[in-house]
């Protein structure tokens, strides 16, 4: 079948009527169309470069110089020292880098409990708080308060309630409860390690019960109660129905719950100071302290970077092993 071109009624072809020429504006406008988001796009990746990328390119440049208090004022200055600082923080044997392995073994142990523990229970609060009931609401946003609060303001009020003499822990275990033989120091010694993780767990479990209960709206009540029918208790229907169908939620939940807390600066500064105790060393706060406490942000730099290193390995091996779970799920 031919295509017929327009003419006038002296025979010659009408100018621009071509069929070549008619899709010409139209495939203009499609590219125009989809080109439009990433132009808006644009300044946010830039800002974002701006924010992001450039201070990890310069932070990962000063890892290779030998970087002291001597070359402050002017650091481009500071003389190239190679694998120095790496190899000064993988070696184990010396001190430097004992004192970062210690630092890692602590942030691994209080990172697994926190984020197990921020889970559970986020993920009970969100089951329980499922079935309608007078009060609910109330108790939503009463849950919700740890995790809108600042996290400054959260950490001093906890500050004042670890204290020794006349700390509220301490008089409610103690005074109260008689649980301890006499009050305890709650941000010095061993004791430093669990007052970090209740902090940590008492900030960060509402974060989880509000994505949970998020996840638990996509659940139709039917599968419920057909289960219900079938004679399948609460415990069957949370392990059959509820968790089968919250893995895509938990798997993301998980993996932002533990960069979350393995990266947490904040909670152990305000909580601890610049000098957190050996207890509750977490890497983040090791670094802030072998960069700007020695001086010696060559050393700090490559810290940070093998922290960045480790981190990429961990998520890209924690999204193969869920991606090769769901399509095994899937068949």
């Amino acid at each position: 079948m031919t295509a017929t071109v327009p003419t006038r009624t002296d025979g010659r072809t009408v100018r621009g009527s071509s069929p070549g020429a008619a899709r010409g504006p139209r495939r203009t406008g499609r590219i125009r169309r989809i080109g439009l988001p990433y132009l808006l796009l644009l300044p946010a990746l830039l800002l974002e470069l701006l924010v992001h990328m450039v201070p990890m390119a310069i932070g990962i440049v000063m890892s290779f110089k030998e970087l002291t208090q001597f070359y402050i004022r002017d650091w481009g200055a500071a003389p190239w020292s190679g694998l120095d600082n790496y190899r000064m923080s993988v070696d184990f044997d010396a001190p430097v880098g004992k004192a970062l392995l210690h630092s890692f073994f602590v942030t691994v142990g209080f990172t697994l409990l926190s984020v197990g523990l921020c889970w559970l229970l986020g993920t009970a609060a969100a089951v329980c708080m499922q079935d309608t009931f007078r009060g609910r609401g109330l108790l939503r946003a009463l849950f919700l308060v740890p995790y809108a609060l600042p996290v400054y303001a959260a950490v001093i009020t906890w500050v004042f309630m670890f204290q020794h003499d006349n700390g509220l822990v301490n008089h409610v275990l103690h005074d109260q409860l008689h649980l301890t033989g006499k009050p305890s120091f709650w941000l010095i010694g061993d004791n430093s390690f669990w007052a970090l993780l209740t902090v940590s767990v008492w900030k960060g479990w509402p974060f989880a019960f509000l994505i949970v209960m998020a996840g638990l709206q996509n659940i139709p009540r039917e599968l419920y109660e057909a289960a219900a029918l079938d004679g399948a208790g609460m415990r069957q229907q949370l392990r059959r129905i509820t968790l089968p169908s919250l893995r895509p939620v938990n798997q993301v939940l998980i993996l932002v719950l533990f960069l979350w807390t393995f990266n947490d600066f904040n909670t152990p500064y305000v909580l601890f100071g610049k000098a957190a105790p050996e207890a509750a060393d977490l890497i983040s706060v090791h670094i802030y302290q072998a960069s700007f406490v020695t001086w010696n942000f060559g050393t700090g730099s490559a810290m940070s970077v093998l922290l960045l290193l480790f981190l990429l390995v961990v998520t890209g091996g924690y999204l193969l092993l869920t991606s090769r779970g769901r399509r095994a799920s899937d068949v």
